[in-house]
């Protein structure tokens, strides 16, 4: 039997070339080493962000708390649900994500009837894959997007709050409230360094049966990633576009140029 020397490595942690690159992404580079093994700091942060990711998904939306502060703006909400009754079924089922339970559907109806002129924007926010990304980003981004939309002179249908939600489920949500223009907010898949990100999913027109081409999506808004002031520019680019064209998804082209790039979100920040 051939015998190898044991390979012997140095004790203290060793730095990594790359450093200064950390200031501008949240990506785990230059961790360092010690010897052959990671260094304590950045084992512990990887296990703390795997644990805010898997919370992220399967922490059920406060429903309450969200009524609360949209109350607070004097908005008016109107609280569905998919046929995805539990989080266990709405990771394995999809397809029941997208669509709304009997009850909603009825609710939605019976409000459309006593409120038959329809609509030219509706807001629906959804827990998606990340309820902590709406709890934390939507109700300030709802209350800047609709003082934005009374601006435009757009009459906006009632809030409307879905839990075990996909993205289609706003398609006939929209459809019912006769609304032109659907902005659908939605808790994005967390990645290890994004569990709060919120995207956005806009769509001309939107009935049941839309596929994605037909949507516009604005994804990343969060804190740390791109800012409510900043989103909200670009969606109401989009959505005055939309407006003359009549249409949205492939065929209309974000060419609004933003004039806030720099702008600081004064919302107080969640670390955790």
């Amino acid at each position: 039997m051939k015998l190898h020397p044991d390979v012997q490595f140095k004790t203290q942690c060793e730095s990594n070339a790359w450093e200064k690159l950390k200031q501008f992404t949240d990506a785990r580079i230059a961790l360092g080493r010690v010897g052959g093994s990671l260094p304590t700091r950045p084992a512990l942060e990887f296990q703390l962000a795997h644990a805010q990711a898997k919370d992220a998904v399967l922490k059920a939306l406060d429903v309450e708390s969200m009524i609360r502060q949209l109350s607070e703006f004097q908005m008016s909400v109107l609280q569905i649900e998919s046929c995805a009754v539990d989080k266990d079924l709405y990771l394995k089922r999809p397809d029941l994500g997208r669509e709304l339970s009997e009850a909603s559907r009825q609710l939605l109806s019976d409000y459309a009837q006593q409120h038959d002129e329809g609509y030219d924007v509706a807001i629906v926010a959804g827990d998606g894959l990340s309820a902590r990304a709406i709890e934390d980003n939507a109700p300030y981004f709802i209350q800047q997007l609709h003082d934005a939309c009374l601006t435009q002179g757009w009459s906006v249908a009632p809030l409307v709050l879905a839990t075990g939600s996909r993205v289609a489920l706003g398609d006939e949500t929209a459809q019912i409230l006769h609304a032109k223009m659907l902005v659908m907010l939605i808790g994005e898949r967390p990645g290890l360094s994004s569990p709060d990100s919120m995207g956005i999913y806009f769509t001309w027109q939107a009935h049941k049966g839309c596929h994605d081409a037909m949507r516009n999506c604005i994804s990343n808004v969060r804190p740390a990633g791109l800012s409510v002031t900043v989103a909200i520019q670009r969606l109401l680019g989009l959505m005055k576009k939309s407006a003359q064209l009549g249409l949205s998804g492939v065929q209309l082209k974000d060419e609004h140029e933003m004039t806030a790039l720099s702008a600081e979100d004064t919302r107080p920040k969640r670390l955790f």
